[in-house]
């Protein structure tokens, strides 16, 4: 699949689901993938795109956003503490907020910079052990913890285990997003997606399916 299908098959699951088309944003998950490529889905018009680090978003977006108008780039992978003022300074938007301590110094930097990306809040729905996020069970308090900071906490993230049923996570994610009033959900990558949208996704995060498979270096 490429950009078109991907964006054809995202028009299709909200119709099926009764969503209004264009109620979910795609994410062109860019990472380690070479600057042609990114350059060629630019090129095709495409304007949000989500990397997972820091440096690695450091050495290509800049320039990319002089010579693209409208593009917005979005973390989706895990923020170390001492990243974050390059990472506010860099992201329209952070979806790996998941720690008191991450919170306290985005609040710092937010009221000594003036401004903030949009947050998200990464819940660890299949309380994996390795992998970072809230346990469902502390989001509520979290989520309290993180407006009380007066961040612009927009919504949730979750990546489920890969080898459960995608649905019950996503849907543990709508329900906790639910009763906290936050309207944004990213969730849903390249092999589950459409379900993710049927169950209230408003990003999906899709890279390989895009790009082609990742190039390691």
């Amino acid at each position: 699949m490429a950009l078109a299908e991907i964006s054809k098959a995202i028009t299709q699951a909200e119709t099926a689901a009764g969503r209004v088309p264009g109620s979910v944003r795609l994410i062109a998950v860019s990472k380690v993938q070479p600057l042609e490529r990114v350059e060629a889905v630019l090129q095709e018009g495409h304007r949000l795109f989500g990397e997972n680090r820091v440096q690695e978003a450091a050495g290509k977006w800049p320039d990319l956003k002089q010579r693209f108008d409208g593009v917005a780039v979005h973390l989706i992978g895990p923020l170390q503490t001492n990243k974050a003022r390059q990472a506010m300074e860099l992201f329209d938007a952070i979806h790996t907020l998941d720690r008191p301590k991450l919170a306290t110094t985005l609040a710092r930097l937010a009221q000594e910079m003036g401004h903030c990306p949009d947050l998200m809040i990464q819940v660890n729905t299949g309380e994996e052990p390795q992998k970072a996020g809230v346990l469902p069970r502390d989001a509520d308090h979290f989520i309290s913890e993180v407006r009380a900071m007066d961040l612009p906490v927009k919504g949730l993230m979750c990546i489920p285990p890969v080898e459960e049923e995608p649905a019950l996570h996503f849907a543990l994610l709508a329900k906790i997003a639910e009763r906290n009033g936050l309207a944004e959900l990213s969730m849903g990558m390249s092999a589950d997606f459409e379900t993710a949208i049927a169950l209230g996704a408003t990003c999906v995060r899709v890279g390989s399916a895009i790009f082609g498979d990742r190039v390691s270096g």
